[in-house]
């Protein structure tokens, strides 16, 4: 909320010159360039024809947002009368017999656009933990030995380029084979996707974490062996508050991968999410699919920049580098 310091200002009184500047650089020059961004792409638009039709705009965008708005409350609406039948039946059904059992079914209705959004930011926050849980000791203990690390940074190197398009049939079948019972706790899509994200996603916190941890001053080394710490107390109160900016910047650059490439496997896979919805978009080809893809597109590109901005703000309330402004 730091863009709203200088409104607070003017109205106290302080500086208002200068204050209209910084309201300029730090708002206005962004709404410009918005503007001129919305200006491009409305003539551009008007200018490309598909095979479903003219590209669209914003202005269609716009209506098509606000079509599956009201595609997701009629949903809910459907789904609130279904449970509410339910209950009636089961309350007439208990005046005749308080003993009869009762039964409620759950809802089957189609998931609608925000029911996407959030199965994939469940799947990518899943994936991402797990690969943090992974990446940052590993990166501890080969940042603290130097062996360890010429032994797993061939590996580092060999899998970390590696696409989740080559992994995904890998971990597809691996699931297929190993993940099986009568009642599962999770889907089998979601542990795939899961898996996915996490081989994807992991690299960067791995290696940020390790070059924090072996960049860490030697002052700082020094008064650990003065004070006679062991290893364990080591860790906990010199390395990891030490390394804490090199960690963070690594799961900024991991959820950033973990999120494109959650999209990309859903689609391929045909995972629900927000990935599903834009392939069934395109399969489906009528004259709104579109509109409905490019509102998915620039909600995944929202939803990607308020994750960023998330990790911005843990870090600053963890971290001791306090010069890591939201940017």
């Amino acid at each position: 909320m730091n863009w709203l310091t200088p409104f607070i200002q003017i109205i106290k009184g302080d500086r208002p010159g200068d204050q209209l500047m910084l309201i300029l650089k730090h708002t206005g020059v962004p709404l410009i360039g918005l503007l001129a961004f919305l200006f491009v792409w409305h003539i551009g638009a008007q200018n490309i024809n598909t095979s479903l039709g003219t590209f669209p705009g914003p202005a269609q965008v716009y209506q098509q947002s606000l079509t599956l708005i009201e595609e997701h409350t009629a949903e809910r609406q459907k789904e609130e009368a279904f449970y509410q039948r339910q209950e009636a039946r089961n309350a007439k059904k208990l005046e005749k017999n308080p003993d009869a059992t009762i039964k409620i079914r759950p809802y089957t209705g189609s998931p609608t656009f925000f029911d996407q959004i959030l199965t994939s930011l469940i799947t990518v926050m899943a994936g991402f933990i797990l690969a943090s849980v992974i990446a940052i000791p590993l990166g501890i203990m080969i940042g603290l030995n130097s062996t360890l690390y010429s032994a797993i940074n061939p590996l580092i190197q060999l899998f970390k380029p590696v696409s989740p398009l080559a992994w995904l049939p890998l971990v597809t079948m691996v699931v297929s084979a190993v993940y099986t019972s009568d009642d599962p706790m999770f889907a089998k899509s979601f542990i795939t996707s899961l898996l996915t994200v996490s081989l994807c996603s992991l690299w960067p916190t791995l290696i940020n974490t390790a070059v924090g941890v072996s960049g860490i001053s030697k002052d700082l080394q020094n008064v650990s062996q003065v004070l006679r710490l062991g290893w364990l107390t080591h860790v906990i109160k010199i390395v990891i508050p030490a390394s804490i900016p090199a960690v963070f910047t690594g799961l900024r650059l991991s959820l950033g991968i973990a999120w494109m490439v959650l999209i990309a496997a859903e689609m391929l896979a045909q995972n629900p999410g927000l990935g599903k919805f834009v392939w069934d978009e395109f399969q489906n080809g009528s004259s709104d699919s579109l509109g409905r893809i490019m509102v998915a597109v620039l909600a995944i590109g929202f939803i990607g920049f308020l994750l960023d901005r998330l990790m911005l703000v843990i870090q600053r309330k963890v971290s001791w580098d306090k010069s890591s402004a939201l940017r």
